[in-house]
Order: C-alpha cells, then structure tokens, then sequence
C-alpha cells in the first residue's frame, strides 16, 4: 500500500505537470506518450511484485513440506518461540556415552538440509542432555559432550558452517528431562539422553527474493 501510494502521487505530479507543460506548448502527443510510459512502469513493477509474493509463496509451501516430513518420517515434534524453533529430535545416546548413533544420522542430514535452504543465516543451537545417573557436574560435561558430537555431524556431513552452530550443555536438569528420574544403566532413561535442536531464526524464513 505504501509503495502504490507513493506511485500514485508520483504519477498525479507528472500529470499536473503535464496539463502545464500543455500551456506552454507540450503536445498532446507528448503528454500521452508521458503517461503511457507511467503506465507501463506501473505495470511492471505490479508484474514484479507478484512475481516475488507467488516465489514467497512456494517458499513457504515447500518448508511446510519439508517440516511434516520431519514429523512424519522421523516423529521429530517442534515448539516455536518468538523467533525461534525448537525441535525436539530422536537422537538418543547410550548409557555413558556421547558417541552419535549410526541410526540418528538420517533425521541430523533432513534437519541440515532444512537448515541450509530455508535458514541459513539463521544460528543453531545444539543443546545436550544427561540422565540423572551421576554427579551433576559429571553430567554437565557429557552433556556437552553429546552436543559437540551432534554439532561436530551438522558442520561435516550436514555441510553447515561452524560458525552457524553452537553447542551447550544442560546435563541432567530436571524441569528438561523428558522422563523425570529416569535413569541407566542400560536403555532405562535413554528418553532423558539426548539432544534438543534451536533454530534462532529472528522470524525471517531466508530466500523469498532470492
């Protein structure tokens, strides 16, 4: 609206100018031609206008595409946030052990595929977490541990840039474990062993002009 606006006061200005210059011996040819050229810039830039809303438009369809592969082949659930995305993604570790899972692989190379067209200016977030087995500390380090494993796959395999993901830990936090107490050794408490992906996105899905 404020684009026509500005066009249409554009366009009223040429044309008092227009009934003027008639005065002082414009033509009546002229001032057609002058209008008809007004016209056709208008045309134009209405033509490119929705040429980017109908790109915008596909853009957004495609992400949603993308997004319910996500849930549907890989039951991957997602939280949004001003700005942000939360996806709460099976990658899951063994007991003690930080080491990524050949099986997790597949859901980490859709979820940087995702990244790399629809946000990649976007920052990530690798957020590890421990059962509660243990010292705090302890794991708060294997926290991190399992972060850096899963940022470590994004930048090599995934082809996304170091610099786009962090990694952090939150260990055994007990208002983040998604089984409260849940613990191993063996598979008990492989729920609370895991990683948490955040796409801080600032709102912009990147690329609508592209």
């Amino acid at each position: 609206m404020v684009n026509r606006h500005v066009r249409l006061t554009a366009f009223v200005g040429l044309f008092a100018l227009g009934l003027g210059g008639c005065a002082a011996g414009v033509s009546q040819e002229d001032l057609d031609a002058q209008l008809a050229q007004v016209r056709e810039e208008f045309r134009a830039s209405d033509d490119q206008l929705s040429g980017r809303i109908d790109q915008l438009d596909r853009r957004v369809s495609s992400l949603e595409t993308e997004l319910q592969a996500l849930r549907n082949d890989f039951n991957v659930t997602m939280e949004k946030a001003q700005g942000m995305m939360k996806f709460n993604v099976p990658v899951h570790f063994d007991f003690d052990v930080a080491d990524l899972r050949e099986l997790d692989k597949p859901v980490l190379d859709r979820f940087a595929a995702v990244v790399k067209e629809f946000y990649a200016d976007a920052l990530v977030t690798v957020e590890g977490f421990a059962d509660p087995a243990g010292s705090e500390a302890y794991n708060t380090r294997l926290g991190q541990r399992r972060a850096d494993s899963v940022k470590s796959y994004l930048t090599t395999a995934g082809g996304m840039q170091p610099d786009q993901v962090r990694a952090v830990s939150y260990g055994e936090a007990g208002n983040r474990q998604v089984v409260p107490g849940a613990h191993g050794p063996g598979v008990t408490g492989i729920e609370n062993r895991r990683v948490a992906l955040v796409i801080d996105y600032g709102g912009m899905v990147r690329g609508a002009g592209n």
